[in-house]
């Protein structure tokens, strides 16, 4: 068996809609799957462009983004290794409803809309899996709209501080981590301009909430932060 296509079919085994696929299946989407290499910062597909397969991320992260009509960016998602990437307009036949780029070099499997549709009809589980996904994809959405029409930009920005924090793995009270991104793509998360985030840093920083050394964040008090954004409820 081509190592390629060994690699190819345990990324794949990792991805949640793939999960239950045999190994001689998933040897035949490995088949399938072309690799495809993205610099970081560089456009995978555009909004509203036609569908012509979906993605697996491999290595690295994608960014899921929307684009207003003044150049405003509202970021959806970030979506890492072992994720899978416009699935939906697969099935409803239109374009790609949001644009995405890599964060960082990123290595993604590219599966096209006939071999996964082909995949879906042999093994209808395959569908109903995408249901989910898409599922938990709209809550979040959801979530998203929920925060820019009943928060301010101080509480999302804390949320977002918050939940950066917890993701870089460290439990207790005290979370200490670098910002690998700019202010303007936190501005892009959380929907609003880069002028704000660092308004708001700064005056995080003042009234103790936070520390700022460069580019790493000190949280001395994270139920402290939490507490801020409930009162922003």
């Amino acid at each position: 068996m081509p190592e390629t296509r060994v690699h190819s079919a345990a990324v794949l085994a990792r991805v949640p809609i793939f999960s239950d696929l045999s190994e001689t299946e998933l040897n035949f989407l490995a088949d399938h799957a072309v690799a495809r290499r993205y610099s970081a910062g560089e456009l995978i597909f555009n909004e509203g462009d036609p569908c012509t397969g979906l993605y697996v991320i491999d290595s690295g992260e994608v960014r899921i983004f929307k684009t207003s009509s003044g150049g405003r960016e509202q970021v959806l998602t970030v979506e890492h290794a072992g994720s899978s990437v416009a699935e939906l307009p697969i099935f409803d036949g239109g374009n790609y409803p949001a644009s995405a780029s890599a964060v960082v070099d990123s290595v993604l499997l590219f599966i096209s809309r006939n071999d996964f549709r082909a995949l879906c009809l042999e093994h209808p589980e395959v569908a109903l899996k995408v249901l989910r996904m898409v599922g938990l994809r709209l809550r979040r959405l959801v979530n998203i709209i929920e925060e820019l029409s009943f928060t301010t930009v101080r509480h999302r920005l804390a949320a977002l501080l918050i939940r950066l924090a917890r993701d870089s793995g460290q439990r207790g009270n005290r979370a200490e981590f670098k910002l690998t991104v700019s202010n303007q793509e936190l501005a892009s998360q959380i929907g609003t301009v880069r002028e704000l985030v660092s308004r708001n840093l700064s005056r995080f920083q003042a009234e103790g909430f936070i520390q700022l050394d460069g580019k790493t964040v000190i949280i001395s008090d994270l139920d402290k932060l939490a507490a801020e954004v409930r009162a922003g409820e």
